[in-house]
């Protein structure tokens, strides 16, 4: 919450960071900001020009019998009219246009950033609280850099223009307006805290009802079995009171702030009326200049509440940014380094001295492991639950850094390794298996987006998919759905290890990977495997001896080190 509580405490620097990194999207769409603001220009004065048009009617046309002059200010009002309209609808396209990029923009650039974060960081954060972020706060601040800019710039035109004709009219009546300005300035600054609380509240909430949908939906099934579908909805229905109570409390808040000042404008132009209508009584004022005055006075007053309105979305907006700059102030665990070297080519791997430890874990979960692992052979690796084998795979692909020591690959530290080179070039297959909305083909060459359909084609007989693809009815362009439900859990494990032959790994790891077909399959699926990937490195987790007994090398992880195992003592410790 760092950037938020600097945020909030005004902190100069910390705002002045914040909106330099969200003017950095603004920046390259300055031409089409500046080509937008003079529109709106132009149409602010078409604005303005109305009400003196309707003067000249009254006064100059009506009042004077000057048909004439009628029928030309009737023509000229239909021109602006009809000019107007045309560059309203121009402004609302280009407008429309620009708020989608920046937009896109934000969101894409905060997207890429959580692509950086090891799986700590979102193994400690709520994933409906990230998605809150993504969406309605980076939206907030998009509404603010784009929408409240030209609301603010054609309120400020508008308002300095209808004051300098209010001048023209009568500057004894526009002090009516200008009394009112240090009033309205106090109360702002009085509920502007209010409105901040209000809304990190609301969207704390709006975080909470996230959460709930993407805790539940995906295990609606195991909802449906125990019985609790009436629970979660009363759970839901406690997040949307919750949410409701606050979107009120906000409401009220935001209506109070703009509802005295505007009740003093109100009063103001009621004074208006009342003093230039004794005038025109008098004769000492035209009618038509005091229907024009009252008509700039409500043109003034719609652009102040407008900047009374930008005033509350400005601390609405601040709440947002705060939230979205503490997932920016998050630092990746792991980087490429400046000058990465070559990637290799061998695929001998050696773990020097290597520890490492889970942040609240008291005892490291690795200590001093010590192993070297030839190119081209295959490794079984075994241990029992929880021992840390998931993470030395892990380090392997640098989703973390060891604490103390390294893991060479070919003699070269990982760290030196270009990082998406390195986790290209190795492939995991563990038992929780990813699939994405798309076809079957789709999710085969997630890896290899460049595959051709023959490839694929390939790794899905050799991974034996053929039952799978025949009982399909597009084959390899049949959709899998939302994460594959209705596919068995050993379908699932072909398909990932038909992706990883396609991935053409330097290092392939099976992660229990074959646990969910029977043992007359996943020999065939090894077998396949080994015949396609035959001089390359091959690493097996598995608790079945038949996975494990035909491997060169046997390591067992046990205490945080690796000791070396024999064929006869891994059958036997596994009560073969």
């Amino acid at each position: 919450m760092f950037f938020v509580r600097l945020i909030e405490s005004d902190d100069p620097k910390a705002l002045k960071d914040a909106l330099h990194w969200l003017y950095g999207f603004v920046r390259p769409q300055r031409l089409a900001i500046l080509g937008l603001l003079g529109l709106s220009f132009c149409a602010s004065l078409l604005v303005l020009a109305q009400p003196w048009l309707t003067k000249m009617l009254i006064d100059d046309g009506l009042l004077a019998r000057d048909f004439p002059m009628l029928a030309g200010v009737a023509v000229a009002m239909i021109l602006v009219g009809i000019f107007g309209t045309a560059l309203s609808g121009l402004n609302r396209f280009l407008h429309t246009r620009l708020s989608g990029r920046i937009l896109f923009a934000l969101r894409d650039a905060l997207y890429r950033h959580l692509q950086t974060l090891s799986p700590t960081f979102f193994g400690r954060r709520r994933i409906g609280d990230l998605m809150s972020r993504l969406d309605g706060d980076v939206a907030e601040i998009q509404r603010f850099a784009v929408d409240s800019l030209f609301s603010a710039v054609s309120s400020v035109i508008g308002l300095v223009g209808a004051l300098a004709l209010l001048l023209t009219l009568s500057w004894q009546l526009s002090l009516l307006v200008a009394l009112l300005i240090p009033l309205d300035v106090l109360w702002l600054r009085w509920m502007r805290r209010k409105v901040e609380r209000e809304a990190r509240s609301l969207r704390e909430r709006s975080a909470d009802m996230s959460s709930f949908f993407v805790e539940t939906l995906p295990a609606m099934k195991f909802i449906q079995s125990a019985g609790q579908q009436a629970r979660e909805s009363r759970r839901l229905e406690g997040l949307g009171q919750g949410y409701m109570g606050q979107l009120l409390r906000l409401q009220l808040t935001e209506f109070f702030t703009q509802a005295v000042p505007g009740t003093l404008m109100s009063l103001s132009r009621a004074c208006a009326f009342l003093v230039g209508g004794y005038w025109v009584i008098q004769g000492s004022w035209q009618l038509g200049s005091l229907i024009a005055f009252s008509t700039y006075l409500g043109m003034a007053i719609g652009p102040v509440q407008s900047l009374l309105g930008l005033y509350v979305a400005l601390q609405r907006m601040t709440v947002s940014l705060g939230r979205v700059m503490e997932l920016r102030s998050e630092q990746p665990g792991v980087q490429t380094p400046a000058q990465p070297r070559p990637m290799p080519a061998i695929g001998e791997l050696r773990f020097e001295n290597l520890g490492f430890s889970h942040a609240g874990r008291a005892q490291p979960i690795l200590r001093e492991v010590n192993a070297q692992i030839p190119a081209g052979v295959k490794l079984a690796l075994g241990g029992a639950s929880g021992v840390g084998k998931s993470t030395l795979i892990d380090l392997l692909q640098r989703f973390y850094d060891p604490e103390q020591g390294r893991i060479l690959l070919d003699g070269v530290d990982l760290r030196e390794l270009d990082l998406f080179e390195l986790r290209r070039r190795i492939a995991v297959v563990s038992q929780d298996i990813v699939l994405f909305r798309g076809s079957l083909a789709d999710n085969l060459s997630y890896s290899a987006p460049d595959a051709s359909r023959e490839e694929i084609a390939r790794v899905a007989a050799l991974a034996r998919l053929d039952s799978l693809i025949e009982s399909l009815p597009e084959g390899l362009d049949s959709p899998l759905g939302e994460r594959g439900q209705q596919l068995s859990g050993g379908q699932k494990q072909r398909i990932a290890i038909a992706r990883a032959l396609l991935q053409d790994p330097l290092i392939l790891v099976l992660d229990e990977a074959t646990s969910q077909v029977d043992e007359a399959t996943e020999r065939e699926v090894i077998a396949a495997i080994d015949r396609l990937f035959a001089g390359r490195t091959r690493i097996l987790i598995s608790h079945r001896p038949s996975t494990l007994a035909e491997a060169d090398l046997h390591f067992e992880l046990e205490d945080g080190n690796l000791r070396s195992r024999t064929v006869a003592q891994v059958v036997n410790e596994h009560g073969q």
